[in-house]
């Protein structure tokens, strides 16, 4: 790359979009393997690859909003109408959700699971930042969902995997509103060795 203040620039101005704004055109399988594809570089500490993508689109979103009532339901019988109707309607906002999940290696000599877990999330921002790239809308979604055994089982995920979250996906419906972001040396400070 010539210019890398382009790229800083660039990933500076990554933004989430709220599900809800996000409509069709979502990429199509193609173009949807190719930003995928891009979490192939996460940093992966022995090349274990933990990441696991379900995709979701169409009709089966339905079919997601079955599995997070059945998992609500499940976590509290008495569960009122009102939020079995807003649980259900979470995975209708988009027009494409990606699961993302880590296919934990349990009991590896050298690479532990939060290190499976961080490089699944590495692998995650490669994907929305490919995203953003490309001229579409994403947001990173979790809540109790994404943490539910109900789900990640539902989904596929076995036992001892975990869930990073729910990629929702499109195109912004309008332009997202701009964030002020912090200025990072809030966050920094040299470090000159044990106290």
């Amino acid at each position: 790359m010539t210019d890398p203040t382009a790229l800083l620039d660039f990933l500076s101005n990554r933004r989430s979009v709220k599900a809800q704004m996000l409509v069709d055109p979502a990429p199509d399988d193609a173009a949807l393997t190719a930003l995928l594809q891009t979490g192939m570089s996460a940093p992966d500490h022995g090349a274990i690859r933990p990441w696991r993508f379900k995709v979701i689109r169409g009709d089966d979103r339905a079919k997601l909003s079955d599995l997070f009532e059945a998992a609500m339901r499940k976590r509290d019988p008495a569960v009122d109408d009102e939020m079995i109707e807003t649980i259900r309607s979470k995975p209708l906002r988009s027009p494409l959700i990606v699961a993302i999940g880590v296919s934990v290696v349990e009991g590896h000599p050298k690479v532990p699971v939060i290190e499976q877990v961080v490089a699944t999330a590495c692998a995650t921002e490669h994907f929305l930042l490919a995203a953003h790239a490309a001229g579409y809308g994403a947001v990173l979604l979790s809540g109790w969902p994404a943490f539910d055994e109900t789900v990640r089982l539902g989904l596929g995920f076995e036992k001892k995997d975990k869930m990073i979250g729910f990629v929702y996906l499109g195109t912004p419906a309008e332009d997202p509103r701009s964030i002020a972001r912090p200025d990072v040396r809030q966050f920094m400070k040299s470090w000159n060795g044990p106290a």
